[in-house]
């Protein structure tokens, strides 16, 4: 794929992501952010996570509802090798934000890379940065970084605020749907089913180590919509007043997202602009199935200490 930093004098560092930020493909394109591609096995044959552009995310998951059980992979050593080289070699350093390796080893993976390649490129520089974060939420941490550089802020300047406030943005989360749960192992059979037959929607969190955190079991879609916009207005940035920037992102379940998405801009009228709502990708909702929702925006910080449900 073609990025316009391959044509960039000015700028000196390329901040690259992985597939799993769960942002729009033209969005990376237009910010100029390279993303490495995880990858997903459904139906025997396996695709790259690119965005839904070799299986759209609606052919995704109307194969998991009609019973199709996609597994995932992340990428590898050699994969990154690949990814960083042909920036390294045009000059430039890189800061790479990894998914949270509370979820995979691709940091780790990513780090092994780093390692062998500043052997041979050794007056670049390489950080491996752990969002600790996942989907659209990693993508807001990923958005933040990329105003800043847009600003001017020097490579270390970027690495040292990503490394300082990712724990600031908050990822909140819940299903409607809890079939991939129930065979991810997530939820045990027996507590699943008796939770779909009451209408049980969990709300869950990710922590401070880049887990995903079962918070609360709340009956019915039309509490857990509202609760996980009272959380938002606990916790993030100056509460109601809160201006920043709000993404949400679904596994097709679009007017869900909606619904929370007018109650969080109703909720929060100084927000920064719209909500911005995205679709989980193949690999993170390979976990999650469709029926997900997950809402992301800046607030106090994340920890791990909370009673969970």
């Amino acid at each position: 794929m073609f990025f316009r930093w391959e044509n960039d004098v000015m700028q000196q560092y390329v901040i690259t992501c992985c597939s799993t930020a769960d942002m729009p493909y033209e969005y990376f394109q237009e910010r100029c952010i390279p993303f490495v591609c995880f990858h997903f096995n459904i139906d025997g044959k396996q695709y790259p996570d690119d965005l839904g552009k070799s299986m759209p995310f609606v052919e995704f998951y109307s194969k998991i509802s009609a019973g199709s059980e996609p597994t995932t992979s992340q990428v590898n050593v050699q994969e990154f090798i690949e990814f960083f080289e042909p920036i390294l070699r045009a000059g430039k350093d890189i800061l790479h934000v990894s998914l949270s390796s509370g979820l995979s080893g691709a940091w780790s993976s990513a780090n092994i890379a780093k390692n062998e390649l500043l052997e041979k490129y050794p007056d670049r520089r390489i950080e491996i940065e752990d969002s600790l974060g996942a989907s659209s939420g990693y993508g807001l941490l990923i958005d933040m970084l990329a105003d800043m550089r847009d600003k001017g802020a020097s490579y270390e300047d970027v690495y040292q605020w990503a490394e300082n406030n990712k724990l600031l943005i908050h990822h909140w989360f819940f299903s409607t749907d809890l079939t991939s749960y129930i065979k991810g192992g997530r939820i045990s059979k027996a507590a699943g089913l008796f939770g779909s037959v009451l209408g049980i929607c969990p709300l869950l969190n990710m922590d401070d180590t880049g887990h995903l955190i079962p918070k609360e079991k709340i009956r019915s879609k039309k509490k857990v919509i509202h609760e996980i916009v009272e959380k938002m207005k606990v916790h993030a940035q100056n509460n109601v007043n809160y201006s920043g920037k709000c993404f949400i992102s679904h596994s097709a379940c679009i007017d869900d997202a909606r619904t929370v998405a007018d109650l969080v801009e109703s909720t929060f009228p100084n927000l920064s602009g719209k909500v911005i709502i995205n679709s989980v990708g193949t690999v993170i909702g390979s976990h999650t199935g469709p029926g997900t929702v997950a809402l992301f925006f800046i607030g106090d910080k994340r920890v791990g200490s909370e009673k969970k449900a």
